[in-house]
């Protein structure tokens, strides 16, 4: 496990746009998995990241906020997230709402947004080849 260059390969990657390695470094300093404990700069790195809509990143700033106790900024991350899809954000709503920390309006939105997702990434295609017995195969032609 070679976290110095597997930081400066994501760094490198990082500076490219990628929104995997701004995730990633900020998972490294968050956690401070190989390095020294950054939280800063890990919540930077995934602030980085969700300002370009990645949603893990959105997702990993909602935990943050939860566990600091800012739960109405947690809310507002993991509503963003489960209007995308993201399931675990929807989940942790719906967990704050039964703790009295997220409103029924909160959670009936992010409800309503992830289903919302959820019918959108929906292949009509690949719902018609399984109804009809088969797969479908995308050949690439």
């Amino acid at each position: 496990k070679n976290v110095p260059r597997a930081i400066e390969l994501w760094t490198e990657a990082a500076e490219l746009g990628s929104l995997d390695a701004q995730y990633a470094l900020g998972l490294v300093y968050y956690t401070g998995d190989g390095v020294e404990e950054d939280k800063p700069r890990g919540i930077h790195h995934w602030k980085q990241a969700a300002m370009e809509g990645h949603v893990p990143s959105r997702h990993n700033l909602g935990a943050v906020e939860y566990y600091n106790g800012n739960y109405q900024l947690a809310v507002q991350h993991w509503v963003i997230s489960a209007k995308v899809g993201y399931g675990d954000s929807l989940n942790c709503i719906k967990d704050m709402f039964k703790e009295g920390h997220a409103t029924k309006a909160q959670y009936a939105e992010a409800l309503r947004g992830y289903g919302d997702a959820v019918e959108e990434m929906k292949s009509h295609q690949r719902e018609e080849a399984t109804r009809l017995g088969g797969s479908f195969i995308n050949t690439g032609f």
